[in-house]
């Protein structure tokens, strides 16, 4: 049984971008692995300090839960273009894995959602997908930018978008995927970096 650890949301009470994460989580759930949800709101963390490394409680339950993952699954707000602040705290805080060993996020899965509140989504994305490559872990290319989120999610956590459900689902769904096949064969990411190479390198100019 993989285990998926989803982390995001926001400070705001009845985070979009929570709601989606839950909602994804579900899908890895269903497809049968064991999830954790780290909510920013109630981490609570600190700034990163690089001059005080020693994570606080709630910090070093962030670290420790993320480098113990099979897979993750991120969520941001949209702010200003790119993620918020509270999320971009949370990955600084993540710096700190590059002492272990393996590294950071070494080989681990990660889906990326991001919530928007008009009808951009994609940047946030890009960045968190940045993010993952620079702590070494492996971003599926199946993604979900939310426009306008505050259209689809009900105040009750409900959502009213039948195709973002799926979407959401499915995203939890590939997470799963991709790590058991990762976990069947050490050799699988190696193959996909090679991939990923030969299309950069025969890509049309």
């Amino acid at each position: 049984m993989p285990t998926i650890v989803g982390l995001g949301g926001s400070l705001r009470k009845g985070s979009t971008s929570l709601l989606a994460l839950q909602r994804a989580l579900e899908g890895a759930a269903a497809a049968g692995a064991e999830t954790t949800l780290l909510d920013l709101r109630e981490l609570q963390l600190p700034l990163y300090d690089p001059d005080h490394p020693e994570p606080p409680e709630m910090a070093a339950t962030l670290i420790d839960a993320c480098y113990g993952a099979d897979g993750l699954i991120w969520s941001s707000p949209l702010y200003q273009g790119t993620i918020s602040g509270a999320f971009k705290n949370a990955l600084d805080w993540l710096h700190i894995l590059g002492e272990r060993d393996p590294p950071y996020l070494h080989d681990k899965v990660i889906g990326l959602i991001s919530a928007a509140g008009g009808t951009q989504g994609l940047q946030a994305i890009n960045t968190m997908d940045f993010s993952a490559r620079a702590l070494r872990g492996w971003a599926v290319p199946y993604v979900v930018p939310i426009p306008a989120s505050w259209q689809v999610f009900g105040e009750d956590g409900s959502i009213g978008d039948e195709m973002v459900e799926h979407q959401l689902a499915a995203l939890g769904e590939e997470v799963v995927r991709v790590t058991e096949r990762f976990a069947a064969d050490p050799t699988m990411h190696r193959q996909v970096a090679c991939a990923e190479a030969a299309e950069r390198v025969l890509a049309p100019v």
